[in-house]
C-alpha cells in the first residue's frame, strides 16, 4: 500500500469512527427509533451526500453499531473468562455473567440496542449472528469443558420436549447431552433477563443490594445448567 492510499484509509477510518460516536451519542439522547443520518451529518460539519459514502443508509449504521455493540461485550466476556483460566467451571460461568453485567451497566444505551425494544422498521442482517452469539460462545464452552472432565448433573427433560432438545444439542452444542442444551438456553435467557430488569429500572424497590443479589443469581444459573461448585 502506498503512503497516499494509507493516509486514505487511516482518514476514513478516523471519519467512521467519529460517525459512530455521534451516532451513539444521539442513542443515548433520543434512542435508536429516532437515529438519522442527516442529524449526524449535520452534527459532525458534514453534508449528507458525504455521510452516505460511509454509510449509505440509517440501517447500515444501526448494523455497524449493533456490531460493535456485541463484538464489545463478547470481548468483556471472553477476557473475563480468560482472567479466570485457574477457577473451576462453575466460578468462571459467574465471572462471565458478572463481566456482562458490569458491561451492560457501563453500556446502557449500547446494551438497550442490543437487547432493548425492537427498532421500528429495522431487520438485523445475518452479520450480526456471531458477534451476538460470542457471550453464548463462552458459557456452552464452559459447559462443554465442565461435561468432558468431570460431567454436568442432568435434569431430564419431559418426553413432548426430547425432539427439540435434540435439535437444540446437535445444531447449536454439538457435544453437549439435549437436556443440558435446554438448561442453557433457559440461563441465557435468564441472564440477561437480569441484566435488563436492573438496567431498565424493574428491580427498583424491590433489590437494593444487587450485587450480592446478581451473583446468587448467577450461581443458581449455574446449579442449573448442571455445574457444581466445590
Amino acid at each position: 500500500m502506498s503512503t497516499s492510499q494509507g493516509a486514505r484509509a487511516r482518514a476514513r477510518m478516523e471519519v467512521t469512527a467519529a460517525i459512530k460516536d455521534e451516532a451513539r451519542r444521539q442513542l443515548a439522547a433520543e434512542g435508536a427509533a429516532k437515529l438519522s443520518l442527516r442529524a449526524v451529518a449535520r452534527e459532525l460539519g458534514m453534508v449528507s451526500s458525504a455521510l452516505y459514502r460511509y454509510f449509505p443508509s440509517r440501517d447500515d449504521l444501526l448494523t455497524a453499531l449493533i456490531i460493535d455493540a456485541y463484538d464489545s461485550l463478547g470481548e468483556a466476556a471472553e477476557a473475563a473468562h480468560a482472567a479466570a483460566a485457574d477457577a473451576v467451571p462453575a466460578e468462571r460461568w459467574v465471572t462471565v455473567c458478572e463481566a456482562v453485567r458490569g458491561w451492560a451497566l457501563a453500556h446502557p444505551h449500547e446494551y438497550a440496542l442490543i437487547y432493548g425494544s425492537p427498532v421500528p422498521g429495522y431487520s438485523a442482517p445475518d452479520t450480526t449472528i456471531m458477534p451476538a452469539a460470542r457471550v453464548a460462545l463462552v458459557l456452552i464452552g464452559i459447559l462443554r469443558e465442565a461435561f468432558e472432565r468431570r460431567g454436568l448433573a442432568r435434569t431430564p427433560v419431559p418426553a413432548e420436549l426430547a425432539p427439540e432438545a435434540r435439535r437444540m444439542a446437535d445444531e447449536l452444542m454439538p457435544g453437549l447431552p439435549p437436556e443440558v442444551a435446554v438448561a442453557m438456553a433457559a440461563a441465557w435467557a435468564q441472564l440477561f433477563g437480569l441484566v435488563g430488569f436492573e438496567l431498565f429500572g424493574q428491580f427498583k424497590g424491590v433489590v437494593d443490594d444487587r450485587d450480592l443479589f446478581f451473583r446468587h443469581a448467577a450461581a443458581q444459573l449455574a446449579h442449573g445448567v448442571g455445574l457444581v461448585f466445590p
